[in-house]
C-alpha cells in the first residue's frame, strides 16, 4: 500500500494571487483556505499533508502551518530549506515528518533535488536537530549514488528521490532511462536502510509508472491533485489518485 501526501501549497498560491499582504491567511474573504482544503483531503484518504513554507513565501504563510498543526488529523511533513531560521521553526511546530528541499528565489517550484554532498555541514546540523527532537527528517534529493549514500551516512531516515527529470521526458525516448536511474536509486536507498518516498511532477497519467518503483512508501503529490479539484472537488481528486496509485486494493 502506497501512502499519499497531499501538497497544498498551490491553493495558497491561488489565495496570494489575490490577497497578497493581508494580515489574515483566513476566514471572512479570504479565499480558498489551504488548511481547510487539508482537512478535506484528508478526510478522502490523505495519508499526510504537504505543506511547503518557503523564504519568499510565495504561497504557505507561517499562520497556515500553525493553523494546520491545530486542524490535521493525520500527519504534517514540513517541506524546508535547510536554513537556521526554518530548523528552528520546525522544532517550534514539531511535524511528523520534514522534508529538506532546495530553494531558489527564480524558480517557479522546486526543481532538482538537494544537494547534500555540497551541503554536507548544514544538511548533518538538520538531521541532527530534527532526530533529537524525534521529527523524521527526509531529504529530497536526486537518485543519485554520491546524494544517496551520503543521505544514509547522515543518518536521514527518509529520502524523497525528484521524479521531476523522469517527469519532464515522460513523452520522449528519454523516459525508460530516466525511470532506471530512479529504480536503481529506489534499490540502493532501500539497501542502505532508508525509507523511499517520491514527488515533483507526478500525475493522474504517470502514477501508473512510478508506482511500480521498488520499496515506494510514499508519494508526495500536489499540483496535479489540485488542478484536478478545481473541476471534480478534492474528495474525488484524492480518491482517484489513490485509486491509480493502489489499483488492486
Amino acid at each position: 500500500m502506497i501512502l499519499l501526501g497531499v501538497n497544498i501549497d498551490h491553493c495558497a498560491t491561488v489565495r496570494q494571487a489575490r490577497y497578497r499582504g493581508y494580515d489574515q491567511t483566513a476566514p471572512g474573504p479570504v479565499e480558498p483556505d489551504p488548511v481547510a482544503l487539508a482537512v478535506l483531503a484528508e478526510r478522502a484518504g490523505a495519508d499526510g499533508i504537504t505543506i511547503h513554507l518557503r523564504e519568499d513565501r510565495r504561497h504557505i504563510q507561517e499562520h497556515d502551518v500553525w493553523r494546520l498543526k491545530a486542524a490535521s488529523k493525520t500527519r504534517i511533513n514540513l517541506e524546508m530549506a535547510c536554513t537556521p531560521w526554518m530548523i528552528d521553526f520546525a522544532l517550534k511546530v514539531k511535524p511528523a515528518s520534514v522534508c529538506v528541499v532546495p530553494e531558489s528565489r527564480e524558480e517557479i517550484s522546486t526543481e532538482g533535488g538537494l544537494d547534500v554532498v555540497a551541503r554536507r555541514a548544514q544538511v548533518k546540523a538538520c538531521v541532527d536537530a530534527m532526530n533529537a527532537a524525534g521529527i523524521i527528517t527526509s531529504l529530497f534529493i536526486d537518485a543519485d549514488a554520491a546524494q544517496i549514500d551520503l543521505s544514509a551516512e547522515l543518518g536521514a531516515p527518509w529520502i524523497e528521490l525528484h521524479t521531476g527529470a523522469w517527469a519532464n521526458v515522460w513523452h520522449t525516448p528519454r523516459r525508460a532511462e530516466e525511470f532506471a536511474r530512479l529504480r536503481d536509486g529506489a534499490l540502493r536507498a532501500h539497501a542502505a536502510g532508508v525509507v523511499v518516498n517520491a514527488g515533483h511532477g507526478i500525475n493522474y497519467d504517470n502514477v501508473a509508472e512510478i508506482r511500480t518503483l521498488p520499496h515506494v512508501h510514499e508519494l508526495n503529490i500536489g499540483h496535479t491533485i489540485i488542478s484536478r479539484a478545481l473541476t471534480t472537488g478534492i474528495d474525488e481528486a484524492v480518491r482517484e489518485m489513490k485509486k491509480r496509485m493502489n489499483p488492486a486494493t
